[in-house]
């Protein structure tokens, strides 16, 4: 598992994808969420602006992610 440092939270499920290189595009990132191919906290995610927060796990394609707030 490996940490995502976000500077704010809630952010949108398929940025996460996006810009942690899971996805190459907003629009593939969206795709594979309604495909059903992502878990948030084990649970199959089908909402592409599923809000995230800190401590949500998200899985996808062998990867997990933990979201982390940056600390100020």
């Amino acid at each position: 598992m490996r940490d995502v440092i976000v500077n704010r939270t809630p952010v949108e499920l398929f940025k996460i994808l996006k810009f942690e290189g899971l996805a190459g595009s907003g629009a593939e990132a969206k795709a594979v969420i309604a495909e059903g191919q992502v878990t948030v906290n084990g649970q199959v995610e089908t909402q592409k602006r599923k809000k995230i927060v800190a401590g949500d796990v998200i899985e996808f394609a062998g990867q997990t992610l933990r979201v982390v707030v940056a600390a100020s």
